[in-house]
């Protein structure tokens, strides 16, 4: 099939479009994800939660653990994907950095990189692709860079906590920049949740639950320590954490292979060019948002004022069922600031479930106002309740996998909508890469709607 390319100038035209916009409407979860080839194995053993004091080890088998988690590529303030920007900023073939504003000289650069190089356990050292990232995330993305960094002094503090409980580098905090830029709600293209962006599998393998009101995916704490576990079974195969951080990408899979093919080499560099072609970038990626970051303030880049800090904030364990329009009537805490707090509640609702311990974190002069008012909380909530036109949905958990037996006149479309998935959440399960079934195949589901037999009410 013959295709028409368009030129780089219109090119540029249809961008700026876009970009204008999505900017002008305020969207800014403007979300993107390349999908990865991953290993679709999953572990039938789940992995209990640990509080970040624990020190558990987990053992994984390189080769059959899942590799199911994947990456935005983009922070959701910047409409513009960086998978795009690869070709033109990733080229490995490229010797210098022509064509780039002195915004920064690349003798200084080289400097910065040698120190953050021997402060670090990375492998910080001057590559031009590098650099070519760098200028690039300088000259396009700078005026978003203060609301990331906004979001940081909350979420950074809480993860340098349970990095270090894991010790695992503390730098390593920068990956959920890359990630999802901080965003706990943000999911990609395939389905990778939160501010780790989780898939489904992976998740439920390192303990994060998910439910018809609630995904642990997308709570900051819990994701932080499903992420940090799985870093530490990473780096404990592959003794090397850039390669643990490849791999968290692309799989562990990928990484050995790519290791394979380059004649055993274990320097990510050199082994960039047996990646597939996003884990390719994925580094850069990471390389280029810890220079930022570090060296914010060289550069004019300040944080704006944040919404609230860690450190002003708890958790209360709530007893029956509420609304945040509830909480917000009865003790004035504004909703956006509940969902900032509480993004793992998807429908804005704490459930009330026997044998789970659901939390609201608020902020922490509103603690002591709860535990008075609690009461009085309780018995609006269920004046409520009573008045209630409309039934709440049904509280159900995804926590099972099914080997579903291909019949006749079976289709991907038809077994998705009937368990409540995704087509390509089915492909990416099983490795299709077409949507032909064969009578008697057995393919992995991960049902997200269940029988109603199986569901539980709230």
């Amino acid at each position: 099939m013959n295709r028409q390319l368009i030129s780089a100038d219109e090119l540029l035209v249809m961008t700026h479009r876009i970009t204008s916009f999505l900017f002008t409407s305020l969207l800014t979860l403007a979300c993107f994800a390349q999908p990865t080839k991953e290993d679709t194995s999953a572990s039938k053993d789940s992995v209990s939660m640990h509080t970040a004091g624990s020190k558990d080890s987990l053992q994984l088998n390189a080769v059959v653990a899942p590799a199911m988690i994947d990456s935005l590529w983009v922070d959701t303030l910047y409409s513009s994907p960086l998978f795009e920007e690869l070709p033109k900023t990733l080229d490995l073939q490229a010797k210098t950095a022509p064509d780039l504003d002195l915004l920064l000289p690349t003798a200084l650069l080289k400097e910065r990189l040698e120190l953050l190089n021997q402060q670090t356990p990375f492998n910080l050292e001057y590559n031009p692709v590098l650099e070519r990232l760098i200028h690039s995330y300088l000259k396009k993305r700078s005026k978003y860079y203060p609301k990331m960094m906004a979001r940081a002094l909350y979420y950074f503090p809480l993860f340098e906590s349970h990095l270090d409980a894991f010790d695992i580098p503390l730098e390593i905090k920068y990956l959920a920049v890359v990630e999802s830029a901080l965003n706990p709600r943000a999911k990609s293209g395939v389905g990778a949740t939160g501010i780790w962006q989780f898939m489904y599998a992976t998740g439920k393998q390192f303990g994060l639950k998910v439910s018809s009101y609630v995904d642990e995916r997308q709570d900051p704490v819990k994701s932080a320590i499903a992420a940090c576990k799985y870093l530490e079974s990473l780096h404990s195969t592959f003794q090397d954490w850039d390669l643990a951080l490849a791999a968290y990408n692309s799989g562990p899979g990928n990484v050995s292979k790519a290791i394979r093919r380059s004649g055993g080499y274990r320097n990510y560099w050199n082994i960039r060019p047996f990646l597939p072609r996003e884990t390719a970038g994925y580094l850069p990626a990471f390389y280029a948002t810890l220079y930022i970051f570090e060296h914010a303030k060289d550069h004019g880049i300040y944080p704006t004022a944040p919404l609230t800090h860690h450190f002003a904030t708890d958790t209360v364990q709530v007893k029956r069922l509420l609304t945040f329009q509830q909480l917000n009537e009865t003790l004035n805490i504004s909703t956006e600031m509940l969902q900032f707090l509480n993004p793992q509640y998807k429908l804005d609702i704490i459930p009330y479930v026997k044998g789970r311990n659901y939390t609201l974190r608020m902020p922490v002069e509103q603690i002591g106002t709860f535990v008075e008012k609690e009461e009085e909380i309780y018995a609006l909530a269920t004046a409520a309740d009573a008045k209630r036109e409309k039934p709440l949905p049904q509280y159900f958990e995804m926590n099972q996998r099914i080997r579903y037996k291909v019949k006749s006149g079976d289709y991907l479309g038809r077994i998705a909508n009937r368990y409540g998935v995704r087509i390509s959440d089915l492909k990416k399960w099983n490795g299709l890469r077409s949507s032909s079934l064969t009578i008697g195949q057995r393919l992995t589901v991960y049902p997200k709607r269940l029988n109603y037999t199986q569901r539980r009410k709230i």
